[in-house]
């Protein structure tokens, strides 16, 4: 009788999902302070940045816009759709302040017909701010992140494993590998990660969400079209220094990996996640971009301010 009560009310272990990081301390984590250098002087920093109300285009059968929010929230629209991807208005992730202001105030989004969360780290998945967005339409995550969202006000919830998909109407959405973690706390199991190939009418949206650089990227381009390539370059100094993340560098090999046309930084100057200066990601991107004769790929937007493409 025990026996059974144990083990319908203790599941197994999620195993580690494929492309988990190595989750020990890297070399040498212990020589700065992360508190002291960082999230102490980001409390005395001013938000900077504005919020304007946007003005969206009237799209084309084919066109699609792009409007960064910040870190790794992008609003994606075609003709037909608005879809919001890793969502997040917070002003603090417990005690990292955010120290750049969302590019727009969130009741200007337009009606959103789907939500992707590419995991469960509270930089990408913010419960306040899903619940918010929530009006009864889908929301899409990786497998065992599904009951994170469950209860916020979404009329259907679908897990995917990589290289699944989900369509709605003229668009298809799959989860892609990354190489990176899920947990949401110390103790969580594991959840799954990825980032999400958007697809409509043969134009096509890549985000990374978040990933170390890692030989699948590859596999990826050569398994799905990617045109606009969403890259983070933040957070590459990480306080664990566990490989975690790419530097602007592993982002310009992972966009030549995919085979991409154009590249769009993300994941930067939003919250400090990283030793490295609120400056340096896109101050790299560029410089690197330089260097290899591809400037003309890279596409910094400023928050807030839809682009065309």
């Amino acid at each position: 009788m025990v026996r059974n009560f144990i083990e319908k009310k203790m599941p197994s272990r999620r195993p580690k999902p494929e492309h988990h990081v190595d989750m020990r301390l890297g070399e040498g984590w212990h020589k700065r302070n992360f508190l002291a250098e960082v999230v102490i002087p980001s409390l005395f920093a001013k938000r900077t940045g504005r919020r304007a109300k946007p003005e969206f285009p009237e799209l084309g059968p084919e066109q699609l816009c792009l409007t960064w929010i910040g870190h790794a929230s992008f609003l994606v629209q075609t003709a037909e759709h608005s879809i919001l991807i890793d969502p997040n208005w917070a002003k603090w992730l417990k005690v990292i302040k955010r120290v750049r202001q969302p590019g727009m105030e969130i009741h200007d989004l337009p009606a959103i017909d789907l939500v992707l969360v590419t995991h469960a780290h509270f930089d990408h998945l913010d419960k306040k701010t899903l619940r918010a967005v929530a009006s009864d339409q889908a929301i899409v995550v990786p497998e065992h992140v599904g009951g994170l969202v469950h209860g916020l006000g979404f009329n259907h919830v679908q897990e995917l494993r990589h290289w699944q998909s989900f369509e709605l109407g003229a668009l298809r959405v799959t989860l892609t590998p990354a190489r990176h973690w899920g947990a949401r706390v110390l103790h969580d199991t594991h959840r799954g990660f990825g980032g999400f190939h958007i697809e409509y009418k043969g134009r096509s949206v890549f985000h990374c969400g978040d990933s170390a650089y890692f030989e699948g990227f590859r596999e990826i381009g050569e398994r799905l079209p990617v045109e606009i390539a969403l890259l983070p370059i933040g957070a590459y100094d990480a306080p664990t220094k566990r490989d975690v993340h790419m530097n602007p560098e592993e982002a310009i090999e992972a966009f030549i990996q995919l085979q991409a046309k154009k590249l769009v930084p993300m994941h930067f100057g939003t919250f400090r996640l990283g030793y490295e200066p609120l400056h340096e990601p896109p101050e790299r991107l560029l410089r690197h971009g330089t260097e290899r004769r591809m400037l003309d790929q890279i596409c910094i937007l400023r928050e807030g301010e839809p682009r065309v493409f």
